[in-house]
């Protein structure tokens, strides 16, 4: 039974995104085909709880400290986080890269955590925490291990929408590109998802086989330029690998990849 007060309470938490962090009224009620005042009672309750914050100048708000903390608990209780954390700073380190951790989520990639080489913050900071799977590494990555059914399933559900000049939107050249990401065990991704950015990912599987995860290195393009690309990615690729060991996968060379989305 849904409780049309709390869904709809959810509903404006959802309506905030990075691109989108500061919201009014009057915006709120038009994007939720909803009257003002109800819209208002709800942020009311809302912003008195912590949950969003007004500012002073403006009047608008944004997502108050409640939600940032209950994000740390979810994050610091990941068991990928817990596990593969520490092998994933190393690699941040050797690198000189940021190293991200990522876990699907309806459709989408949701970053779960961020490390940084020498715990020096890198350009990158406010990417996430949920990008689109078809235009980011992290989501190549997974969706190269999904069967043909369950990537079908997700390619007749999403819309490639071009977020750059750079972004895949002929599902034919990405299904190809995930072929190659199966084969090399490492997906990449060159200013598809913002400009400026490119990333190398490898899935991360647990004890039954599944893909639970990506682990990512991001910089600028020219990443994947460089002379030293291939170590980089062979490095993410091992990385992965022991994350994956660690979360008690054990190859079975008689069954494929994950089963996916």
């Amino acid at each position: 039974m849904t409780i049309q007060s709390v869904k709809r309470a959810l509903d404006i938490l959802s309506l905030f995104t990075p691109s989108r962090p500061v919201l009014g009224i009057t915006e709120m009620a038009g994007f939720m085909g909803l009257p003002k005042p109800t819209v208002h009672g709800l942020v009311q309750t809302l912003a008195d709880e912590g949950f969003l914050s007004q500012s002073d100048e403006t009047r608008k708000y944004s997502l108050g400290l409640r939600v940032y903390e209950l994000g740390t608990c979810v994050t610091s209780h990941l068991r990928v986080n817990q596990i593969g954390g520490s092998a994933a700073q190393r690699l941040a380190r050797q690198t000189s890269l940021m190293a991200r951790i990522a876990i699907w989520d309806r459709g989408m990639v949701l970053v779960t955590l961020n490390l940084f080489p020498n715990d020096q913050p890198l350009p990158f900071t406010t990417l996430g925490p949920k990008v689109p799977a078809y235009c980011s590494a992290v989501g190549k990555a997974i969706l190269s291990t999904c069967s043909s059914q369950a990537l079908e399933a997700y390619l007749s559900r999403t819309r490639l929408a071009p977020l750059t000049p750079q972004t895949l939107t002929d599902d034919h050249v990405l299904r190809s590109e995930l072929e190659t990401a199966r084969a090399l065990g490492y997906a990449c991704e060159s200013e598809e998802y913002l400009k400026g950015l490119a990333c190398i990912a490898s899935p991360l599987f647990d004890h039954t086989g599944s893909c639970v995860a990506a682990l990512s290195v991001s910089g600028t393009p020219e990443l994947l330029k460089r002379g030293e690309m291939p170590s980089i990615a062979s490095e993410v690729k091992r990385t992965a690998g022991e994350i994956s060991f660690a979360l008690g996968y054990a190859p079975n060379p008689m069954h494929g990849a994950s089963e996916g989305r």
